[in-house]
């Protein structure tokens, strides 16, 4: 991609899941160029890559999948012999079990990269308060101290790390969605593997939540029913 006047290029770390297809839209709707990094990580949901590509082909974004070796991590996202959490308090700030090791130090590392490279001064990124509860890699002090060291060891040095929802609550995410019209039925949060979401995780119960607030019934309710 080559570097042309006014354009705003950026990089956006898609999932494929809910936050992170409403960040896509959000960087969108500012003007930006986006050049998607996904990843395949070993995760049971492995679905949530399939819908990545698709949200990024619907988009017309030049996409990455780096597939990486995370199998040394004790996390019940990567590995299958330990049990995936439910009913567990969505207040609480204990770590969870699906806490995967320097996720996203190593996903950021490769964004980084990438930026510098095509001349992309923005990184998109769907962490937000609901998150940070509980993952330490999501909390805004290291986000912005991990761009200022990034940056010490870039030859631009002038890359940042953005955050459109890291104050907002899954309701107020969702609504902000609902305004940009991000395709919520293309979008994938649970953390099992099967082919419907499973309703106990703790990703699909944050989910089903927010849109029950909303007096909504969430769209992929509607497609994936038994």
């Amino acid at each position: 991609m080559r570097n042309l006047p006014g354009i705003k290029k950026g990089v956006i770390l898609l999932s494929g899941g809910l936050d992170s297809v409403t960040t896509l839209y959000c960087a969108k709707s500012k003007g930006y160029r986006l050049t998607a990094l996904v990843f395949d990580y070993g995760q049971r949901h492995g679905k949530e890559i399939k819908l990545a590509k698709k949200i990024a082909r619907i988009n017309n974004l030049n996409y990455f999948v780096k597939k990486i070796d995370l199998s040394w991590t004790k996390s019940s996202l990567t590995n299958r012999r330990i049990k995936m959490p439910s009913g567990r308090n969505l207040k609480s700030k204990s770590i969870p079990s699906t806490y995967v090791a320097g996720r996203n130090i190593i996903f950021l590392t490769y964004a980084f990269s990438l930026a510098e490279s095509i001349g992309a001064r923005k990184i998109f990124i769907g962490a937000h308060v609901q998150d940070y509860s509980g993952y330490p890699d999501c909390r805004p002090e290291f986000i912005y101290s991990f761009q200022e060291s990034a940056n010490l060891g870039l030859k631009s040095s002038k890359i940042k790390i953005v955050a459109p929802l890291i104050d907002k609550s899954k309701t107020e995410i969702i609504e902000l969605g609902l305004e940009l019209k991000v395709p919520f039925h293309d979008t994938w949060s649970c953390y099992n593997g099967g082919k419907r979401p499973c309703l106990r995780c703790d990703s699909c119960r944050f989910r089903m939540r927010a849109f029950k607030q909303l007096g909504l019934i969430d769209p992929i309710l509607k497609r994936n029913k038994p």
